[in-house]
């Protein structure tokens, strides 16, 4: 690549990305998942629009890989284990029983409804398993649902990936003459199972050493907790493990532990992850050959069909049968598997192995993602508020973060009155946080104050409070308690005795 070459690039990759972070306020406004936007920018820049050329199934594996690792670990890395260990087992039998049986009721019907040999009836079911991580953070996390739902749904979208990716790749490179599904299915548990435990010791070895090294600068403590999700991966996919496993139990451990600078390091990857979701869904979008696409529409609404109206409703029930889940529960978790652009990073696999029919399957593949999650997206919080998923109380959490004060052994909390917010109007003796804690500090529009006990919070106030160490848990649970619950939060409590399945 010359330097005339490289300043085109840049400037064209400059003018996407600038594209692709306004199409975030259009898609916030739709009620949409961002991806669909990208890939649709993927498809206007491809063969059919600008006229870029992009045909490399094996380098977009490649690189769809290294989005997936980012995605996941940002996933793993801003989930509360606090939320999600209630839920954990229904998430995991999800993101296991689950993609077993949507893999087989998809492959059933591809195989006698739509006439495909076994192997890409098979491969479909597969490929369409998974949920996708950034989907569901990314909706979900806008939606004020039970806790209990949403620390599934994320939980399942963090882990299904695994089991999905490495079936389709044994299918993918077998091309169906492996011995029989009883060693796939070890070589999957194998995987699994390995790749977690690889995962968790990387986590915790990690989450060790950082908290007893200072580094030299606050800029390096994000950059070696990606580093140390990358290393879960590579250890695991070198060890013939799931690396992708690895990667979300790692971050998992990591993000849960009590380590310097956690919020930059949340911020930090955050914003990666989103270069990667953009870059990702924009390579898919060039690499999708529109003429395809009219051949493999009918199938593609038949495969979605029964994805999303049969499979997906009898996974969720096989999955949950151990588990005490309503109906309404039930009916939501089974519309709100969106699939997302994960399944399109999937039929890359077959692509790049040469599977028999797979640009057929990639542009069945395509169309199903975009046009089901159109359709599943705007409607959730609709499905969510009629089936009485959302809290009694439905207000906005008060945004927290923590930066050290190290020497002190202290946390500086950074608390955010959002609109909605029942800390509006509250007197700051009201908080009545843990002894020890002091709130230092107001900012109010262009002016800060240090408050009294009388003191008034109002919406759009920032507050900073000084927490010991020790303390800073109960703290952010108390202020998140009063910001939900108002005044009445020493009755109710966290929890609130007005839900009591909210975890």
């Amino acid at each position: 690549m010359t330097v005339d070459s490289l300043n085109v690039a840049l400037l064209a990759g400059a003018a996407v990305l600038i594209v692709a972070v306004v199409a975030v306020r259009v898609s916030l406004r739709l009620g949409l998942p961002s991806l669909v936007l990208y890939l649709l920018i993927g498809v206007a820049l491809g063969e059919s629009g600008i006229g870029i050329q992009f045909s490399d199934p094996e380098l977009a594996r490649s690189f769809a890989y290294a989005a997936l690792i980012v995605i996941l670990a940002e996933g793993g890395l801003t989930t509360q284990w606090d939320e999600v260990r209630p839920v954990f087992g229904i998430g995991l039998s999800l993101a296991t029983v689950g993609v077993v049986v949507s893999t087989a009721v998809v492959a059933v019907v591809a195989h006698y409804a739509l006439g495909l040999h076994w192997l890409p009836a098979i491969l479909l079911g597969a490929i369409f398993a998974p949920t996708d991580a950034a989907a569901v953070f990314s909706t979900l996390r806008r939606l004020p649902l039970k806790r209990r739902l949403s620390g599934a749904l994320e939980a399942e979208s963090g882990l299904n990936d695994a089991p999905a990716i490495v079936l389709v790749t044994i299918l993918s490179v077998s091309h169906g003459s492996g011995d029989g599904f009883v060693l796939i299915g070890l070589t999957v548990v194998y995987e699994l199972i390995g790749g977690a435990v690889l995962g968790y010791v990387v986590g915790r070895v990690g989450a060790a050493i950082l908290r007893r090294t200072a580094l030299p600068a606050s800029g390096l403590y994000p950059l070696v907790v990606l580093t140390l999700t990358v290393l879960a991966y590579g250890v695991a996919a070198y060890a013939h493990m799931s690396g992708f496993a690895a990667v979300y139990i790692a971050a998992l451990v990591l993000g849960n532990s009590h380590l310097p600078h956690r919020a930059a390091t949340r911020s930090f990857v955050e914003g990666l992850a989103w270069l990667a979701q953009i870059g990702l869904f924009v390579m898919l979008g060039l690499l999708a050959s529109p003429s395809d696409m009219p051949g493999a529409f009918v199938a593609a609404v038949v495969a979605g069909a029964v994805l999303t109206f049969v499979a997906r409703p009898i996974s969720v029930w096989a999955a949950t049968a151990p588990f005490l889940m309503s109906v309404r529960e039930k009916v939501f978790l089974s519309w709100a598997g969106l699939r997302g652009a994960v399944p399109v990073v999937f039929a890359t696999i077959p692509l790049a192995e040469g599977v028999d029919r797979a640009d057929w399957l990639f542009a069945v593949v395509f169309i199903v993602s975009i046009l089901y999650t159109l359709i599943q997206a705007p409607t959730l919080p609709w499905l969510a508020g009629r089936l009485g998923m959302v809290p009694a109380f439905a207000t906005r959490d008060a945004d927290v973060e923590s930066a050290p004060l190290e020497r002190l052994d202290a946390d500086l909390i950074h608390v955010r009155v959002p609109p909605g917010s029942k800390l509006h109007g509250v007197e700051v003796n009201e908080l009545r946080v843990p002894p020890g804690v002091g709130i230092a500090l107001i900012v109010r529009g262009d002016t800060s104050m240090v408050p009294g006990p009388r003191t008034k919070l109002q919406q759009g106030d920032e507050i900073l409070i000084v927490a010991p160490r020790a303390l800073r848990r109960a703290t952010e649970s108390r202020l998140r308690a009063v910001g939900r619950r108002g005044r009445l939060a020493g009755w109710f409590g966290e929890r609130g005795q007005a839900e009591p399945d909210d975890d």
